[in-house]
């Protein structure tokens, strides 16, 4: 009884967590615009113009999902609320370990819930497109750039998302010199824009015979990816186009002709690369998305500076100014410079458990 009293005062504990998550979702808004939407269905011309219908059916399903979640969470309340009164009435061993093991699922679902409300930006709930670039250091620093292309990987697959690899250049003696891939899957830029920034690696290099302690960099660079109809003009005059052969790790899925392509920004120096599509027509195409993109965020970020100053991991994303540092000798620790959120385990870090880094960025970034 003693056990199940505690379990009932710490569910009634979120019973006003939920009516404020209520809020934070705006369910009351959400479910006019589902409506709304639905409407938009029901008429006999919206399946005319089938590009609008694709959007609005895709934005239908994003709003349906949104509801969804938050009726399991209160679903799962209910039902534990429902199981303590049980026990209660007619005390049960087993009733009071269902509630206990009920209990510790239900707090997991509301903080996972909690952190996605935290995903409020234009693009937190696109795709997302990483870029990863050995820093100096040579096949250190290429060895690291392929162990976070596994833990990105790794993360992504244990969230169930999709990875596509669009370029790819490999280390001169191992590992990986640069790389970009897409992340397709919903919020995957809300919760990637945490790891844009440097990372650093400390241990025993694997390549050094002394058996020497070196430091190793890597930049990750991650964008949302964008739909066609964003508004950014880009002059043809102002693009310089190279094409190459592809390479890389693409195997079957990667054309061994000149189609890969590498779009040069003159004005502003970007560049961007793409070798996944098997014609040199698609993959100039998705690499024209991907610099519109990269422009766009340009473009908030100075709009950002002039209305309020850049802001502190604005300043931090640069070279050598690294936002975490994994440290695998003389001890063992994942730190986030930005949060100070830290890990004892490196090796599971790097196996794709970041989420905690990820939670501790969005909630720093809610209350800066």
């Amino acid at each position: 009884m003693i056990e199940l009293e505690q379990s009932k005062q710490e569910l009634l504990a979120y019973k006003d967590k939920l009516d404020e998550m209520s809020v934070s979702l705006d369910l009351v808004h959400v479910k006019n615009q589902l409506s709304e939407l639905e409407d938009q269905v029901a008429s006999e011309a919206f399946w005319q113009d089938t590009d609008n219908s694709g959007k609005v059916l895709k934005e239908i399903k994003q709003l349906k999902d949104k509801i969804e979640v938050y009726d399991q969470l209160v679903g799962e309340y209910e039902d534990i609320e429902t199981l303590i009164e049980m026990g209660m009435e007619e005390p049960d061993e087993e009733i009071a370990k269902e509630v206990t093991t009920s209990l510790k699922q239900f707090v997991q679902d509301y903080e996972a819930l909690r952190i996605k409300t935290l995903l409020s930006g234009e693009y937190d709930r696109n795709n997302a497109i990483l870029s990863l670039h050995a820093g100096a250091g040579g096949t250190e620093s290429c060895d690291w750039v392929s162990m976070l292309l596994r833990m990105y990987t790794r993360w992504a697959d244990d969230k169930g998302y999709k990875v596509e690899i669009l370029d790819y250049l490999d280390g001169e003696e191992a590992g990986v010199k640069s790389v970009t891939i897409q992340i397709n899957g919903d919020n995957a830029y809300g919760y990637l824009k945490s790891e844009k920034g440097v990372h650093r690696l400390v241990r025993i290099s694997p390549f050094d015979s002394s058996g020497r302690r070196h430091t190793s960099f890597a930049s990750m660079d991650v964008i949302p990816e964008i739909d066609e109809d964003i508004d950014m003009d880009i002059n043809p005059e102002d693009l310089k186009i190279d094409t190459y052969r592809s390479s890389g790790a693409g195997g079957q899925h990667v054309n061994k002709t000149d189609s890969a392509v590498r779009m040069t920004h003159i004005p502003t120096g970007m560049v961007v690369q793409c070798q996944n599509e098997r014609s040199q027509h698609k993959n100039k195409d998705r690499a024209l998305k991907m610099l519109k993109a990269k422009l766009y965020e340009l473009k908030r970020l100075e709009q950002m500076a002039k209305m309020e100053g850049i802001r502190g991991e604005v300043k931090e994303i640069g070279w050598g100014s690294q936002i975490r540092s994994y440290v695998m000798h003389p001890y063992s620790m994942v730190k986030d410079h930005r949060t100070n959120e830290e890990a004892g385990n490196v090796q599971s870090v790097l196996d794709g458990k970041i989420d905690a880094f990820i939670n501790a960025y969005l909630q720093w970034l809610a209350s800066s």
